[in-house]
C-alpha cells in the first residue's frame, strides 16, 4: 500500500511544482489539477482520488500486480492479479473484501466478463509469466480460462499450435479477451504473436487476424495489448483493438475487416474500456516531452468522448488539438500513478485503477465530482 505520507509528499510537489513553474507555462489546469489540488481530470470529468479504497491486509491478500478489474450484475468488483496466494481478489464498492478465489495463474493479466442465461461468467487469461522459485520472471506459452463467478473451471482455450493455426515459432501469450454480441470470443496475442484469434461461445475457432507481418501496416498491430466490443453503434457494433506500441487503438469490424485508427501520440495504451459513450484506458507508459517512452515510473488514465476526442486525462496533462489533431500527452508532473494497467467505471462514473508494477499496492478509486 502507498503510505500516507508518500501519498501527501506526491500531493505537496505537485503544488511546489505549480508554484515554481507559473512562468515556465505550467499550469493547474495543464497538469490534471482543478483549482483545488486533490482533483485531477480535466473538463467535466474531474476525480478525487483514494489510494487507501482497498481495505485488504499484504500479509493475507498478498498482490504482485493488480491487472484488471471487472463489475458483476450484483455490483460487486472482480480484480484479477498474478498472485498465485489469490488471484481473483472481490471487493465491494466501499473497498470491503468479500471474496478470494484462485493459486493457477502466475501470469494473470487479462479479466472479461459475460452474461449467459442470467448468471455470470468470467474469461481469465493468463499471459505466460509466471515468477519462477528464484523470483525471476519468465515467458512460457499462456491460456484463456473460462470459469462461472465462483471460480469454477468451464473451459479453456490453449495454444493456437494444438489446432493448426499457428506455426512452431509464433509464441501464444495472450493479454486480454473480449465476447461479442452473439457469445464469439475475441482473444488478443497481445504478448505473443499480436494476432486477434476469434473462438465461438464453445471455444471452437473461427478465424484470426492482425499479426505484424501484413503488407499493409494499418493491419499489423504491435503489442495486441487490449481489445473490446464498441456498442456506441447499436446497429453496428466494432472490435476496438490496443497496438500499444504504435500508441494508438485500431478498430475493426467484428469479422476482421480493418476501418480504422485512433491516434494516441505519447500514450502507451492499455486495453479500452468502454461505458456508455465514453472510451477509457490506462497509460501503462508515458513519452517525455522529447517522445521517447519513460522507462520508470509513469502513466496516466484516459477518457475519449463519442467521436473519440480526448476530453481528459486524469494524472496526465490536458488534452491538445491542433487542426483537430491530438498533440502528444504527456504525464502530469507530481506522477499520481504508477503504470496504470486497467481501469473498471462503475455506476456513478467513478474510476477504479489497476497498476503494474508498482510496488504491490492495491487499486486507486477515482470518484468522479
Amino acid at each position: 500500500m502507498i503510505s500516507r505520507r508518500n501519498f501527501l509528499k506526491n500531493s505537496t510537489m505537485a503544488t511546489a511544482l505549480t508554484m515554481a513553474g507559473t512562468s515556465a507555462g505550467f499550469s493547474k489546469e495543464s497538469a490534471g489539477l482543478s483549482a483545488d489540488d486533490s482533483l485531477i481530470g480535466h473538463g467535466e470529468f474531474k476525480y478525487k482520488v483514494d489510494k487507501a479504497w482497498a481495505k485488504i491486509s499484504v500479509n493475507s491478500n498478498p498482490l504482485f500486480n493488480c491487472h484488471e478489474m471487472v463489475q458483476d450484475s450484483k455490483g460487486r468488483l472482480i480484480m484479477l492479479g498474478d498472485h498465485t496466494h489469490n488471484n481473483i481478489l472481490i471487493f465491494d464498492k466501499s473497498g470491503k473484501l468479500l471474496d478470494n478465489w484462485g493459486t493457477a495463474w502466475p501470469g494473470g493479466h487479462g479479466l472479461s466478463i459475460s452474461k449467459e442465461g442470467g448468471e455470470d461468467f468470467l474469461l481469465i487469461v493468463d499471459c505466460g509469466w509466471y515468477q519462477n522459485k528464484s523470483g525471476n520472471w519468465n515467458p512460457q506459452a499462456g491460456q484463456v480460462i473460462k470459469t462461472d463467478i465462483n471460480g469454477r473451471i468451464i473451459f479453456a482455450i490453449g495454444h493456437p499450435k494444438t489446432i493448426g493455426i499457428y506455426k512452431d515459432d509464433e509464441k501464444f501469450m495472450p493479454t486480454e479477451t473480449a465476447i461479442g454480441p452473439n457469445g464469439d470470443i475475441y482473444v488478443a496475442d497481445g504478448y505473443g504473436s499480436d494476432y486477434i484469434i476469434q473462438y465461438n461461445s464453445r471455444g471452437q475457432y473461427i478465424r484470426h487476424f492482425g499479426g505484424r507481418n501484413n503488407t499493409n501496416p494499418d493491419l499489423n498491430l504491435r503489442c495486441a495489448h487490449g481489445v473490446a466490443i464498441d456498442y456506441r453503434n447499436k446497429n453496428n457494433p466494432t472490435l476496438i483493438c490496443t497496438s500499444r506500441e504504435e500508441n494508438c487503438f485500431k478498430v475493426f469490424t467484428l469479422d476482421g475487416k480493418f476501418l480504422h485508427r485512433i491516434d494516441m501520440p505519447g500514450m502507451h495504451v492499455c486495453r479500452p474500456v468502454m461505458d456508455g459513450d465514453n472510451l477509457y484506458a490506462g497509460v501503462c507508459w508515458s513519452n517525455d516531452a522529447a517522445g521517447k517512452m519513460i522507462g520508470g515510473n509513469s502513466g496516466f488514465v484516459t477518457i475519449l468522448d463519442a467521436s473519440n476526442k480526448v476530453i481528459s486525462n486524469p494524472g496526465g496533462n490536458a488534452p491538445v488539438y491542433k487542426n483537430n489533431v491530438l498533440q502528444a500527452t504527456l504525464q502530469a508532473p507530481g506522477q499520481m500513478f504508477q503504470h496504470c494497467h486497467d481501469v473498471c467505471i462503475d455506476e456513478d462514473k467513478n474510476i477504479y485503477v489497476c497498476q503494474w508494477n508498482a510496488n504491490n499496492t492495491s487499486p486507486i478509486k477515482l470518484t468522479r465530482v
